[in-house]
């Protein structure tokens, strides 16, 4: 697995969604940049989802043994700072049941710059449970 271009793939998937989420339906350009992240969704599950489901299965069994695993792009954030890192509001990402952390919201996010999965708890907690080497 090239982990630079598993980062670079994130971080213009995000990038795209990030511009897909400042656009207002009525913006013309609207259905054609869905569009264009669809397409890079697909070419993103294309190339890393073998890699990343069997990531995301061993961290699911783990963390959060009781939830489902989805795909790799549900784990996504919406957006990226100027930095290029995630500001983990608590929303972004797959909500999961975290053993760990029993009762509480917990969401597990694919973040880049490293590409690294993130245990999301409330407010305080961001605890990395993989990440690329």
């Amino acid at each position: 697995m090239n982990t630079q271009d598993l980062n670079t793939s994130l971080v213009a998937l995000i990038r795209k969604k990030q511009e897909l989420g400042q656009l207002s339906y009525n913006d013309d350009r609207y259905d054609d940049v869905e569009e264009e992240l669809h397409d890079q969704e697909d070419d993103f599950n294309d190339n890393f989802g073998e890699y990343l489901e069997e990531v995301l299965g061993d961290v699911h069994q783990k963390h959060c043994p009781d939830t489902d695993v989805l795909l790799p792009t549900a784990y996504l954030p919406e957006a990226l700072n100027p930095e290029g890192q995630v500001d983990i509001t608590g929303k972004e990402g797959v909500w999961v049941e975290a053993d760990a952390y029993p009762n509480k919201e917990a969401r597990l996010l694919l973040v880049p710059n490293p590409a690294r999965l993130i245990l999301s708890v409330g407010k305080n907690v961001r605890e990395e449970v993989w990440r690329a080497e």
